[in-house]
């Protein structure tokens, strides 16, 4: 497990854990939204966007933190393990809402951009976080089993789908047992993981 890529819907805890493995193995961490977005909620370019992240992944051993389709195709292919955060809408939403209040409250600064979530957009916009992820996570489960099934031929796929899930991967990670029911280290041919 050198190079890992993390992934799951909106909120799911993307950032938490592939910083809780990096730790943990000393893989260097490659966080997709650093490398997107710029000052004012601006997206970067998709060929600068796909050139920062080839630069990135290049060399050595990493853990990317994120679920950008313009780079599905370098992140995944590159990847040894994919590590699928799987959770259930009501976690999600229940944890996306304490985020986003925490970062509204303190103001935090996102990826060094001076990006900032606001109570407004979280909660008065079209463009909410959090509506976005309660539209989206039906849908990016169906898509991240298809596409799981498409580039995880001869790779480690894991599929989490509850926090003690999460809890026992990262507490001993390299010898998690395969299980074709559950969540672990699913083989791509299961159909258990394209059922999403």
């Amino acid at each position: 497990m050198q190079r890992v890529v993390v992934f799951g819907t909106t909120g799911s805890g993307k950032s938490w854990l592939a910083e809780r493995l990096a730790t943990r193995t000393g893989l260097r961490l490659v966080e997709l939204d650093r490398l997107y977005w710029g000052r004012d909620w601006q997206p970067a370019p998709v060929d600068l966007f796909r050139y920062r992240v080839e630069n990135e992944i290049r060399d050595g051993g990493w853990i990317v933190a994120g679920n950008y389709g313009q780079v599905r195709d370098l992140t995944w292919r590159a990847a040894d393990t994919l590590v699928w955060l799987d959770l259930p809408l009501p976690l999600v939403m229940a944890r996306l809402v304490r985020r986003t209040l925490r970062r509204a409250v303190t103001k935090e600064e996102l990826w060094g951009t001076g990006n900032r979530e606001t109570f407004a957009n979280a909660f008065l916009s079209r463009q909410s976080i959090l509506l976005w992820a309660f539209r989206t996570h039906r849908r990016n489960r169906r898509r991240f089993a298809e596409e799981s099934g498409h580039y995880g031929d001869g790779k480690r796929i894991v599929r989490l789908r509850s926090p003690r899930d999460v809890e026992r991967f990262v507490a001993g990670h390299f010898c998690l047992p395969e299980r074709r029911e559950g969540s672990f280290a699913v083989p791509t041919k299961d159909p258990s993981l394209r059922s999403g």
